[in-house]
């Protein structure tokens, strides 16, 4: 959906107080949506027009993407993060729009930090599996299939409960939440330098949430796992990204 507003309500729902998006640029469908968060306060953007001054490698591989700053500057903008943040936040979640920190066993994310902390107090750095839903499998009813949506872009998550199994030989990607406070430097997938520990949180407690094109395509429907950990808020989802929409004016 426009600019992910899914995966800010589902935030919401879990106790995040501020979503930071880095801006390089931003299309007309996407600018109300922006502007309602913004409003809401619980938005803040950070105006990033970084390839006026520099040229961004546009893939990940610099043998093959070159330019000045790897991958759209990435790596600058995690680490700029963590310095913005590092006082104003207790914790920072470095990752993607389209993905989402789901606990499993906690009902959001302050109780499951609270835990953990509690758990492995001297732990900066809690490394987090993600788990893929292909974007081509839906479920079966289409309950979610909401005819208010139909013309909204992008993805509806709430159709997507099937999840590619772990691989024994293949380590999942990862994404972190910190403690920016004992964060040095960090990269995409792990920390690079720390002042504290390294916790790697088993998927059943907390795992990466990610509705995208499978990574492993050649499996049928009946070999995912069905996963409705999402459904869980299904009614509360709804209704705030219903309203939300209603505000950006992409729905009457």
């Amino acid at each position: 959906m426009s600019c992910n507003v899914q995966t800010v309500e589902m935030y919401k729902l879990l106790g995040v107080q501020r979503v930071v998006i880095y801006n390089t640029s931003c299309g007309q469908d996407l600018e109300p949506v922006l502007v309602h968060y913004r409003e809401e306060g619980i938005l803040e953007i950070v105006e990033w027009p970084i390839d006026q001054f520099l040229n961004p490698s546009k893939g990940w591989r610099f043998e093959e993407h070159k330019g000045d700053l790897h991958y759209y500057g990435q790596l600058t903008t995690l680490n700029e993060c963590i310095y913005r943040y590092m006082y104003q936040s207790k914790y920072v979640l470095l990752h993607d729009i389209d993905e989402i920190v789901m606990p499993y066993q906690h009902a959001n994310l302050h109780l499951l930090l609270e835990d953990l902390q509690h758990q492995h107090p001297r732990v900066g750095v809690f490394v987090i599996e993600n788990h893929i839903f292909p974007k081509n499998h839906y479920e079966d009813s289409g309950k979610f299939k909401l005819p208010q949506w139909r013309e909204i872009p992008g993805i509806n998550i709430l159709e997507h409960i099937y999840r590619e199994p772990s691989r024994e030989a293949v380590i999942n990607p990862t994404k972190l939440i910190v403690n920016p406070r004992h964060v040095v430097q960090t990269s995409v997938h792990s920390v690079l330098k720390t002042l504290g520990e390294t916790f790697w949180v088993p998927p059943d407690v907390c795992r990466l949430v990610h509705v995208r094109v499978p990574l492993q395509g050649s499996l049928t429907k009946d070999q995912l796992l069905v996963d409705k950990k999402l459904w869980e808020y299904e009614k509360e989802l709804v209704q705030n990204v219903d309203n939300t929409l209603r505000k950006s004016g992409l729905l009457l």
